[in-house]
């Protein structure tokens, strides 16, 4: 359920009100019978946002509220580890979040819209994949702040381009001994691209995405290498409602990862104990697909 209100104050202030209601059922039946059953959860986000202006096709703008993000449905209604048979804590099923954000729109410039924006979240609890087992895990208490700057460029009637730039700071903020960073959490990404549509049925576009590098454990002992991908399109009109589409993903054919995590694996031969390594899902390589899109 969600409501909303707006009200114009002044020709250059209005505000907007909104509180939202989300419930979520959980229906989990176990192999093990004592970590199966039935959950529900209900959780009310109030949101607020002002914006002033615009002035001189500037726009300033004010939000904040909360959200949620919801866990794994297995560990709402668990009550013993499926490996050693020891007793556990059940999730909460909804794991409640405060962000904010300040901003600014603008297109002062003629052909260029510009966005930027400094914001901050915090969760109450840091939800975690476990590359290992293939599952989720609930985790600590975490902050983030971060600033985003986003642009886009109209060239000409059948050129235009845009990037998105993100740096953000991810911590837990507890006390653990074992250290604050949030494995997986990437501080910087980049995002740009040009696109080309001439009208006559052809059109085009090239992109390039980029990942800094991730601590992949909470003391940052261990960080993963940055990702960069290049990405390509081309369409081209058959007939009246059809198009033929190549897409060619990784362009470069670059070696780099998807994702890493770090975790004690064993293979044969090796200690029984294990040896803990940076554990790798790699990126496709060179791959292009053609499809046919028909409108009618």
């Amino acid at each position: 359920m969600y409501a909303q209100t707006e009200v114009h104050w002044q020709p250059w202030l209005r505000t907007t009100q909104g509180l939202r209601l989300d419930g979520y059922g959980f229906d989990v039946r176990a192999g093990d019978t004592q970590n199966g059953g039935r959950e529900s959860a209900f959780l009310a986000s109030p949101k607020f946002s002002a914006a002033f202006g615009p002035w001189r096709a500037t726009e300033i703008y004010v939000n904040g509220g909360g959200g949620f993000h919801s866990n794994d449905a297995r560990g709402t209604t668990i009550r013993r580890d499926p490996s050693s048979g020891e007793a556990v804590q059940p999730v909460t099923p909804l794991v409640r979040a405060t962000g904010a954000e300040v901003g600014l729109r603008s297109v002062l410039f003629p052909r260029m819209q510009v966005t930027a924006s400094a914001w901050y979240l915090a969760l109450a609890s840091e939800l975690l994949f476990i590359g290992d087992a293939g599952t989720t895990q609930a985790g600590r208490p975490s902050r983030r702040a971060g600033i985003e700057v986003g642009a886009y460029l109209r060239l000409n009637a059948w050129l235009s381009a845009d990037a998105d730039l993100s740096w953000s700071r991810a911590r837990f903020n507890d006390d653990d001994p074992a250290g604050r960073f949030v494995p997986g959490a990437a501080s910087a990404v980049a995002s740009a691209g040009v696109i080309v549509d001439q009208g006559r049925g052809v059109s085009g576009s090239l992109r390039v995405r980029h990942f800094g590098p991730r601590n992949l454990v909470e003391d940052g002992r261990a960080r993963s290498r940055p990702t960069t991908l290049v990405n390509g399109q081309a369409g081209f009109a058959l007939a009246r409602g059809s198009r033929v589409v190549l897409d060619i993903s990784n362009l470069l054919n670059q070696r780099v990862s998807d994702i890493d995590y770090l975790y004690t694996s064993r293979l044969p031969g090796e200690a029984a104990g294990g040896v803990e390594d940076i554990h790798t899902h790699p990126a496709l390589p060179r791959t292009a697909r053609i499809s046919l899109r028909i409108g009618f």
